[in-house]
């Protein structure tokens, strides 16, 4: 058996998960899980080989859409749908499938939106509990998860995490998993001192491993999967953690690499965490306040859910052209 520093953080209690919308990248790595976003999306599309992905989504909007908007919706949903099928016949697991990031800040229409994407999973032989809908950590997010869980049985990935708060609200919530970000956290910390962070002192690294402990210690079932990575090191830092979503590049690296990657986290040790108890999920204003305390956490909350929604109206605008062609 390969002794790589992949082989050995999937030994070290890791679930590895490929972060990317190009599935023909995927299969060497033996995922058990895949996750894509809007941005990886877009950049997928711009290689001749999904042109017939497009196709598919596009004829499909012809038939049921009315007006010209109407369809190129239409077709973004189909299209996202398109890319999780094709992942879902590499991968054993699940694929992450996000809501529209302008609605961030509407639980009805993200619930809504969310039950129309498990539809058409439906509609093609998925069922939904092969696929995680992916929502913005928002408040308004956080309450939409709640509910398609509790109402719906609809498995949610809560992404763009980047606080505690979040973390605590979403495990309340009984979300299926979380996606805190830790790349963007070192980012932010970067850019504001400076400094040049690694491993133990890297303030994503730190971020996980405090909602994790957090989370074991608690006995709180949401799995935590770090993802936004910007190194190997980051990734190493984390060996242990339930599931990690880590970009081809990296996976590369770590398959190409021998270097040891002993266990970090560690579920059995979490007990001993000095860590109070505290609830978020019912109380909006004190959550509020608190992510707003937070400035890396409110910056790149916002920024994220700025840059997805600016790549799924690119995404729109393009689908836009084909269905009026």
């Amino acid at each position: 058996m390969s002794n790589n520093s992949l082989a050995q953080l999937k030994a070290a209690g890791t679930t590895v998960v490929t972060d990317t919308g190009e599935f023909e990248s995927i299969a060497k790595f033996t995922p058990q899980d895949a996750t894509t976003n809007p941005s990886l999306i877009l950049a997928a599309t711009k290689k001749p080989e999904y042109a017939k992905l497009i196709n598919i989504a596009v004829e499909y909007a012809k038939k049921h859409g009315k007006t010209v908007d109407e369809q190129a919706t239409l077709a973004l949903d189909r299209l996202l749908v398109e890319f999780g099928k094709e992942i879902l016949a590499i991968v054993p697991g699940r694929v992450s499938t996000e809501v529209d990031a302008r609605l961030s800040f509407d639980k009805e229409g993200t619930i809504k939106k969310a039950l129309e994407l498990i539809e058409l999973y439906k509609s093609i032989g998925v069922p939904k509990e092969r696929v995680l809908i992916k929502v913005a950590s928002t408040w308004e997010g956080i309450q939409a998860a709640k509910e398609l869980e509790e109402k719906y049985q609809i498995h949610c990935n809560l992404t763009l995490l980047f606080s505690f708060v979040q973390a605590v609200a979403c495990a309340e919530a009984n979300v299926t998993l979380i996606s805190p970000f830790v790349g963007r956290i070192l980012d932010w910390y970067k850019a504001k001192t400076g400094e040049d962070y690694t491993g133990e002192k890297d303030p994503g690294v730190v971020s996980v491993r405090k909602i994790f402990n957090y989370y074991k210690k608690y006995g709180y079932k949401t799995i935590v999967m770090g993802a936004s990575f910007r190194n190997v090191g980051e990734i190493k830092a984390l060996a242990g953690c339930d599931f990690l979503t880590i970009s081809p590049g990296l996976l590369d690296q770590l398959l190409n690499s021998q270097d040891p990657v002993p266990k970090v986290l560690d579920a059995s040790k979490a007990t001993s965490v000095d860590e109070e108890k505290v609830s978020f999920i019912n109380d909006e204003a004190k959550f509020r306040f608190l992510l707003n305390e937070d400035a890396m956490a409110t910056e790149k909350l916002s920024e994220g859910i700025r840059k997805f929604a600016a790549d799924c109206v690119t995404l729109l605008g393009q689908l836009k052209e084909k269905v009026s062609a």
